[in-house]
């Protein structure tokens, strides 16, 4: 494993620790790749995960410095790339992802945070996308925070560049909870150690619902239809087909 990420398992749930503090746990490209190599080779078994970063950042973002030096240098420009399949291998696995907000979630790093499943933020942590500074778009925080925000809400993130405190990005829903600093690995291991108890099967299918309703199904009907039909599926993927709803 990468000196940058560090994994610790436990029963059923595992900790992803972002280790770059000297630059406020940026992602370059070796620690983007090492995050997603380390979330796609998870242990078997593995139902919750808790991603957090080390010291006083959850993550800055992608490395803006390397990124300057490869263009300069006359290589592709991949991290853009990098970064989507970083965080589709993240959304993609079965297991429940929870972001454990230590400190600055900024840009990509809140990126990250948005594509968890669940956020539990310390209360000094802060959150944005300084983008607009650069003359830039927030390319991947931008429309994945659209997506949990209301237009207003993400506008002052996107055209302000204000970062926002734990307390608000809470109230606005981008994180389920606020603890102290203190408090905040436990809390998550709490958590995680909960839900690594539910059954795998349920848990995975479950967790697809989250993106399914209301981004394929929004008509009352239909919603309903589609969750005895993820019930049904539980129940065959566990062999007990006959279980009522």
């Amino acid at each position: 494993m990468s000196r940058t990420i560090l994994v610790e398992y436990h029963t059923s749930w595992a900790r992803i620790r972002i280790a770059r503090p000297e630059k406020r746990n940026a992602l370059d490209r070796g620690t983007r790749r090492a995050l997603g190599t380390a979330i796609a080779d998870l242990e078997p078994g593995t139902r919750a995960v808790v991603l957090t970063g080390t010291d006083t950042s959850f993550c800055a973002g992608l490395d803006l410095k390397e990124r300057a030096t490869e263009i300069a240098a006359g290589r592709s420009d991949t991290a853009g790339e990098e970064a989507i399949a970083l965080n589709m291998v993240m959304r993609s696995h079965p297991a429940v992802f929870i972001a454990g907000v230590n400190g600055l979630a900024l840009g990509g790093g809140m990126t990250l945070v948005n594509s968890c499943d669940l956020a539990i933020a310390a209360e000094d942590a802060e959150f944005g996308t300084p983008e607009i500074s650069f003359a830039t778009y927030a390319s991947m925080a931008g429309p994945t925070a659209r997506l949990l925000l209301n237009r207003k809400r993400a506008g002052w993130l996107l055209l302000t560049g204000e970062r926002i405190s734990a307390s608000t990005a809470h109230n606005w829903g981008l994180v389920n909870e606020v603890v102290t600093a203190d408090h905040l690995e436990a809390r998550c291991a709490e958590l995680a150690a909960r839900i690594a108890g539910f059954d795998a099967t349920a848990l995975s299918m479950i967790k697809a619902t989250l993106d399914a309703v209301p981004g394929a199904a929004t008509d009352w009907r239909e919603v309903l239809i589609y969750g005895q039909g993820v019930n049904a599926a539980i129940r065959n993927a566990r062999g007990r087909p006959g279980d009522a709803a």
